[in-house]
């Protein structure tokens, strides 16, 4: 694995898994930052956007990027699927590794390799096989979130995954409540008791990292992009970004220019 520069906000619609077998990084998926080192996995889920920092630190490993259509081919199913939490936007995307659990992983990892590079066809079947096998090794070490899950967690998860798929045109807390049979002060007491912030916080946080993917990623004008992440008023989404980020969205898009 060779990474020469750090990686701005981005998203892919392919999975992303990284193994760092020697070496370290900072990654930050969504607002939360997690650090990989020696023997660990992190998983980027399709859609998810994402940052990475401190390139030069990574000795050794792997990356292995997928499309999640890949994994419902012949011998899978979305309803296999849902065994993977660290596939998910609401799940936990690290693994730690033991060392007995090493070797195991790196043969299924080659075997991909091996696969794409080395055969004239790649057999997809093969691929799925591989795949789905990697997927239970990482899931014997991955943290278990369904045992004795609180029903708060629960509402939480779920809200997560409502905000990345409707955060661009749903704002309101009572939108996520509604689609999650809850009211809304039921919904922010659950989300506050399991992350520390609001609902609020949680939808405004997810706005303002769509937006500086766009602004990094995109030539879009500030009209287009407050457009895209579901305002109307451009003056309005340049005020709610100052009052996040302390510059505006054009200060911010000329420092990222420069850096």
């Amino acid at each position: 694995m060779q990474m020469q520069h750090p990686v701005p906000p981005s998203k892919h619609s392919c999975h992303t898994l990284i193994f760092i077998s020697s070496g370290q990084h900072s990654m930050k998926l969504g607002h939360q930052e997690y650090i990989t080192t020696d023997n660990e996995m992190i998983m980027v889920p399709a859609g998810q956007i994402f940052s990475l920092e401190n390139v030069n630190n990574i000795h050794k490993g792997y990356i292995c990027q997928f499309h999640p259509d890949i994994l419902i081919r012949k011998y899978g199913s979305r309803e296999l699927l849902n065994e993977f939490d660290f596939l998910k936007i609401s799940g936990n995307p690290k693994i730690s590794l033991p060392k007995e659990d090493i070797g195991s992983i790196v043969n299924i990892l080659e075997r991909l390799k091996k696969e794409y590079s080395e055969t004239a066809f790649t057999d997809l079947n093969i691929v799925q096989s591989y795949l789905i096998t990697l997927f239970y090794e990482m899931n014997k070490n991955a943290e278990k979130t369904k045992k004795g899950i609180s029903a708060a967690a629960v509402i939480t998860a779920k809200f997560k995954e409502l905000i990345h798929d409707h955060v661009k045109s749903q704002h309101q807390v009572n939108y996520y409540s509604s689609l999650l049979n809850v009211t809304p002060n039921h919904l922010n007491k659950c989300v506050k008791t399991v992350t520390g912030k609001s609902a609020v916080k949680w939808i405004d946080e997810n706005i303002l990292l769509e937006a500086k993917y766009l602004l990094f990623q995109t030539t879009l004008s500030v009209g287009e992009i407050a457009t895209r992440v579901g305002f109307e008023d451009q003056s309005y989404f340049s005020r709610f970004f100052k009052k996040a980020e302390g510059i505006s969205p054009i200060r911010y898009r000329k420092m990222i220019d420069k850096s």
